[in-house]
Formats: structure tokens, sequence, C-alpha cells
């Protein structure tokens, strides 16, 4: 594969990782994207439980990494509290927390009070979608904790993808994992992770619009409950 391939050189040929290791190919995959991109590669981190098992895997490759976390103003307790507990453990890393240009004031005097009610794709689009487009303005590629195994919009995702939405390439190592191998890794790890997991909150975005999953067999059934959204636009190319 070429040694600059960005989202303009894409030529849809895919690294060949090795996927019988213990991490299958997460490790290699991880390895191969900061060797070709170095510091204009960006992890993209919710804090949910893949994204805390991505973080220790990163650690390993490259322990001062760039770690982005969209800030919407919105997100449980919870959440903030197990992003505290990284940055201890992983003091070296470099997490940035993106806000978005408008404040949830600004937001509700120019569109209403409580958008993601009104217009949660307008919400997703403001909070979490424009913020990361400026996070990844410098960036050549970008890492997302995407597994196959979570929905059937997922199901196709490789290791390497030309993502059409921010015009980047994006690496998803944890595709071949499936949530028994991301619990017995942070387990075996000891890390740190998000309380609400145990709570009956296998996918955990912003609270107003995450409930505790209703389908055992889909995990991200409590997110965006009763309308109808199942993404919210970063990983739709």
């Amino acid at each position: 594969m070429s040694e600059t391939l960005t989202f303009e050189t894409w030529n849809g040929e895919i690294p060949d990782f090795a996927i019988d290791d213990e991490t299958k190919g997460a490790l290699s995959a991880l390895k191969w994207a900061y060797n070709h991109y170095g510091d204009s590669l960006v992890y993209a981190c919710s804090f949910g439980i893949e994204g805390i098992v991505l973080i220790d895997l990163i650690s390993q490759v490259k322990e001062d990494a760039t770690i982005v976390f969209l800030d919407t103003g919105v997100h449980f307790k919870e959440t903030y509290e197990v992003i505290d507990a990284i940055k201890e453990k992983f003091p070296k890393l470099k997490v940035e927390m993106k806000k978005p240009d408008l404040t949830l004031a600004q937001q509700e005097e120019q569109y209403g009070p409580e958008l993601w009610k009104s217009d949660a794709n307008r919400c997703c689009y403001l909070r979490k979608i424009l913020p990361l487009e400026q996070a990844l303005s410098g960036a050549q590629a970008w890492i997302s904790g995407l597994r196959r195994e979570q929905s059937e919009s997922r199901s196709k995702t490789q290791f390497i993808n030309q993502d059409s939405r921010f015009k980047k390439v994006k690496v998803c190592p944890l595709i071949h994992w499936t949530w028994k191998d991301v619990w017995r890794y942070v387990h075996k790890k000891q890390l740190p992770y998000n309380k609400l997991h145990d709570q009956g909150y296998p996918s955990i975005g912003c609270e107003p619009c995450t409930k505790p999953a209703y389908d055992l067999n889909d995990l991200r059934s409590g997110r965006w409950t009763g309308q109808q959204k199942v993404e919210c636009g970063l990983h739709e190319s």
C-alpha cells in the first residue's frame, strides 16, 4: 500500500493484518496507522468500553497519542468520571475536550429548548459532527472503536476505510472483537470503565438520548429510543 495513503489517494487496497493474534489484528492495525500517519492520526473517543480497550492498546504504540472527546455538554457525570480516571492512568496521553461552538444556552436561543427532542439530527450535527470536523481539520486519518458485531450498519466495516463524511481515512482496529472480547480485556488489564455499563447501558452517548438497552441482541437499542435514528452521523460515510 502507498506510504502516502490519504482520502484522496485511496485505491481500495487494505493492508493484510493477521487476525489470529491476541488482539485480533487491532495492535497490528494501530502500529501500521501510527507508523503511517504519526501525529496526523487522531482518536475520536466516546470513552465507552470499546474506547477504554483502544486507549490501552494505543498507549502501547504511542503513549502521547492525541485523544479527542466530543464534549457536548450533556454527557453523564459517569462519563466525565471515567475520563478523569483514564487521564490519571495514562498521564502522557493528550486528551482534548472538544466543545461545540454553540453553548447549550445559545443553542436553545436559536433552536428552542431541548433540541435533541425536536430535531435530534440537528443536535448531533451541531454538538458532534461540526466539532469533529474541526478536530480533524489538520489530520489525515482518525481512529474509531467500531465493531462489526455492534449493528447491521457496522457489519462490513474494514480495518482501513475511506470516510466520505470527513474526507479522511478511518482506522477501525476492533472490527473483529466481540462484546465478550472487550470485557475480557478490560477485566484482565483491570482498566477503569464507565460504571453505567454495569447498569444496563452497553452503549453510552449523551444523557438525554441514552437509555438502558431494551434488546440484548442489539447493544445500541438504548440510543435515541422511539426515534427513527440509529447513528449520530459520525459514522455515516
